[in-house]
């Protein structure tokens, strides 16, 4: 620790701080323009000068390092003088448009010049200009670059921070300028960070120009409904319409960042497709009806089919206490453990449960990528979880952590990893035992020998390959480093081979831990709550707080509080409950916020299984695919329009508030559970969510201690379970079997998140059209283009989207995004069959030719 002292006051800090951040701590304000806290030191914009003691010029406070015993002045004369006199030279070319500028109100050069500028200027010549009208770089974002103070925020955050490069600079001197690529940011990722880190009003939001401004706004600060990531946001809206979101520099993991989705995809609470009214099927077809009628009728339904089973979907971009009271409900007045929360795969929670309570890690972000090495498996970041990648890059750049992949697909990550490993869909199991097998045969004088060979015996030794590369580099880093995390992409539980892959990732993190590594492991969930929703256990065979649901004590707790017993079997997650469908035996299928019939791998399946439901209650905000199939639809709030909580990948619980009110004739999610529970003759209570909060925090061992109070600003930490005995090691699997044919992976894009995001009117204009992305190698082989229409066929079906060639894309893989309603990509597919083999051809547009054949007209189609 160094002493300094600042305008008379003494601190104590860490050696290598600079003088601002000395000054920070005291509350002492030094101005500055170039200065981020998450990036390195520029000191380009010279407002920053102080004057130190035995030093004859003023210095600049953010890139100066504090030295022991060094006395700082911030507010002399020369300094006031100096800050003045740089004011006056930014204001000498910046326009005077203050009050037509969407940044008047909160422009950060209007506040310094309030507090130090000039009341007079000294320059009388005409202002620089460089185009007499804004320039539109992208769908979101709009230039003035006459107003640009060449601070160079917005530059450096794009290339350091979020790693587009997409801004740059040109010419020099007074004549330097900001912009894109040949004027434009049609390559760019549309993440908006450029706007909020814009000082003045020289970039700027297009969906946000002239719509409001700073002090009509009401802003609520809330948590984005997207990925998994748990962002922190701010929501503007005006008279109850919603304007715009920002974000806050010094609150949540991802402080003043979000992505494109967070910043631009949250206009989705207006869409049109909203449910209005209750409605029922009469004739084949819904019709709106009231509140009261619904009731009557499905008073009735229920009652028809109470002696057969029920089953629970929930979504995972639920709230907690929408999550807990719909399994409660669930289990105690539909008394069925017949509940899921993943329309996309199976979730095996026999290896699942033990691998969470012994290795996942619920704690920040920042301390898992502090670790020596941060292994990410499957999956892209990029895409799934963006702002997650912001903070890993910077991991790697400022923390030199070594990062190492493993994955299908690449990810812009890829060039900032130590190791890179593609390995094919399905093969990660085998490629994770060769991981584990190279550490142990590496592990010869740290374990001792006859540990070495009875793990070894227990999991065998692995040869398999890893697809282009084998893992060698990856077990020497792992070996090299003093502690690693493990980031595991969720998008890994779409496979057949998912168990598996859970199965390996427990070796190796057992092994990690025998060889002293201190492993953490956290989930990249791709939806807001999916931690939230297993630790509310909505899971057939887990109940809330991930309790194993034959857990007779666990079920003894739950049962006293709730004031009835639970039932003992483990319940039918969404494919038995389907199959339950088909083969007559489901009574009620209860459904709330999901869309299995265009999210789940085999539409045609999901399809029939829907309709031979007895009765199908459809629960949502949105008319769905799902619930066009309905007997049953009950309009509910949306996102925005009822508070509770998210948790995230961190396991952080956080405050998602109420910024709008609910929409036509939508209840809340909790008061419809209600409304359905009474017409059962039963209530559940609690049932207003801030005691819902409370229970949750007396029967979730992981949530015990938590307050709503207590989840302040930056949310609270969930605890860590008691671990269970990992028991036995897992053999090693067999190797993956190589393809003959082109096989069909999916997940998420940048710019949409699942179907909610594609209800964003804004994210529609920055979207590209649906693609299909392949190698360059395949692209080759089979004669196609960049942009070329294709169609992708399988045994169950064939779609048609434009082609995108990515040249570090692995040979033999075909990459189509899951979220375009329109394609009904799912169509494709069937279930239990993950890649799905396809054939991939060039489209051709048909055109009819009239042809005449016995004096008759025919047509005939030319290709």
């Amino acid at each position: 620790m160094v002493s300094i002292t600042i305008d008379t006051q003494t601190l104590e800090v860490e050696a290598g701080s600079t003088v601002l951040q000395a000054a920070q701590r005291l509350g002492i304000d030094i101005p500055t323009f170039c200065y981020l806290k998450r990036l390195p030191a520029l000191a380009s914009c010279r407002m920053c000068l102080v004057e130190i003691e035995g030093l004859r010029r003023l210095q600049p406070s953010c890139a100066t390092a504090v030295t022991d015993g060094m006395v700082v002045r911030t507010t002399t004369p020369l300094i006031e003088e100096t800050r003045s006199s740089m004011l006056d030279m930014l204001l000498a070319n910046h326009p005077l448009d203050c009050p037509i500028c969407d940044k008047g109100g909160e422009c950060e050069l209007q506040n310094m010049v309030m507090a130090y500028g000039p009341r007079e200027s000294g320059f009388r010549d005409e202002k620089r200009v460089f185009h007499s009208k804004d320039i539109r770089l992208s769908p979101v974002i709009i230039m003035n670059v006459n107003r640009c103070i060449q601070c160079q925020r917005c530059v450096r955050m794009c290339e350091e921070v979020v790693g587009a490069v997409a801004l740059g600079t040109v010419e020099k001197g007074m004549d330097t300028a900001v912009t894109g690529f040949e004027g434009s940011l049609a390559s760019c990722d549309q993440c908006g960070n450029c706007i909020e880190v814009c000082p003045v009003g020289a970039l700027m939001s297009f969906p946000y120009r002239y719509k409001a401004r700073p002090w009509d706004l009401v802003e609520t600060d809330t948590v984005c409904p997207h990925c998994g990531t748990g962002c922190q946001l701010t929501v503007g809206t005006r008279k109850g319409e919603f304007m715009r979101v920002r974000s806050k520099w010094d609150q949540g993991l991802n402080r003043e960042t979000l992505c494109v989705r967070g910043r631009f995809g949250l206009d989705f609470v207006s869409s049109r497709d909203r449910i209005k009214r209750p409605m029922i099927r009469r004739d084949g077809a819904l019709v709106p009806v009231s509140w009261d009628e619904a009731g009557d009728y499905l008073r009735r339904r229920l009652s028809d089919v109470k002696s057969k089973a029920a089953g629970g979907l929930a979504s995972p971009r639920l709230p907690n206490e929408v999550l807990y009271q719909f399994q409660k409900l669930m289990r105690t007045v539909f008394r069925t453990n017949n509940i899921d929360c993943s329309t996309r795969w199976s979730t095996p929670f026999d290896i699942l449960g033990p691998l969470a309570a012994s290795f996942y890690s619920r704690a920040p972000l920042e301390e898992m990528i502090g670790n020596d090495c941060v292994l990410i498996v499957g999956g892209n970041v990029t895409e799934e979880n963006p702002v997650t990648e912001y903070l890993l890059r910077d991991g790697a750049r400022r923390r030199h952590t070594a990062l190492l992949m493993l994955s299908a697909r690449p990810s812009r990550l890829d060039a900032d990893a130590r190791v890179v490993v593609r390995v094919s869909p399905g093969g990660e199991p085998a490629s994770l035992a060769a991981v584990v097998t190279g550490l142990l045969a590496a592990a010869d004088q740290t374990l001792q020998r006859d540990a070495l060979a009875d793990i070894s015996a227990k999991i065998g030794r692995s040869a398999a390959s890893t697809g282009n590369d084998r893992p060698d580099h990856l077990v020497e880093a792992l070996n090299n480093g003093g502690s690693v995390s493990v980031l595991v992409s969720i998008e890994l539980l779409r496979s057949p081979e998912a168990r598996a892959t859970l199965q390996q990732l427990n070796n190796l993190l057992r092994v990690l831990r025998l060889l002293g590594k201190n492993p953490a492991m956290q989930f990249l969930f791709d939806r807001a709550n999916q931690m939230g929703a297993w630790d509310m256990g909505v899971l057939p065979a887990a109940l809330p707080g991930l309790q194993a649901i034959h857990d007779d004590a666990a079920r003894a707790t739950l049962a006293r509080s709730w004031g009835t017993e639970i039932p003992s079997e483990s319940g039918a997650g969404l494919d038995a409950m389907l199959e339950l469908c088909v083969s007559g035996e489901m009574g009620a299928l209860y459904i709330a916020g999901a869309d299995p019939l265009i999210a789940y791998p085999d539409r045609d399946f999901v399809t029939r299984a829907l309709g031979a439901a007895d009765l199908l209650i459809v629960q949502d905000t949105f008319l769905t695919d799902t619930a066009g199939l309905a007997e049953v639809v009950l309009p509910a709030a949306g996102y925005g329009e009822e508070t509770g909580t998210f948790t995230n990948n961190e396991g952080r619980t956080q405050t998602v508030r109420k910024f709008r009110e609910p929409a036509f004739e939508a209840r809340g999610n909790l008061a419809i559970f209600d409304f359905v529970a009474a017409l059962r003759n039963q209530a559940l209570r609690p049932s207003i969510q801030g005691e819902i909060f409370a229970e949750i925090t007396q029967l979730v061992p992981a949530y015990q201690g938590l307050t709503q109070a207590g989840l302040g600003a930056d949310g609270a930490f969930t605890k860590a379970v008691p671990a269970i005995p990992a028991g036995e090691f897992f053999a090693s699997p067999p190797a993956p079997k190589a393809a003959d044919r082109l096989m069909l992976i999916t997940g998420d894009c940048l710019f949409h998140n699942g179907y909610l995001s594609e209800r964003s009117e804004i994210l529609n204009t920055v979207a590209d059209d649906p693609y299909v992305e392949m190698s360059a190698q395949d692209a080759a082989q089979l004669g196609l283009s960049d942009l070329d229409q294709v169609t992708v066929r399988s045994a169950r079906g064939e779609l048609t989207a434009k082609l995108k060639v990515n040249r570090r894309f692995p040979e033999g893989l075909v990459f189509i995004p899951e979220n375009y309603r329109a394609l009904r990509l799912n169509a494709l597919m069937r279930r239990g069959e993950y890649p799905c083999p396809v054939d991939v051809r060039k489209a051709y547009a048909t055109f009819a030719i009239p042809t005449v054949v016995d004096g008759d007209a025919k047509s005939n189609s030319l290709r």
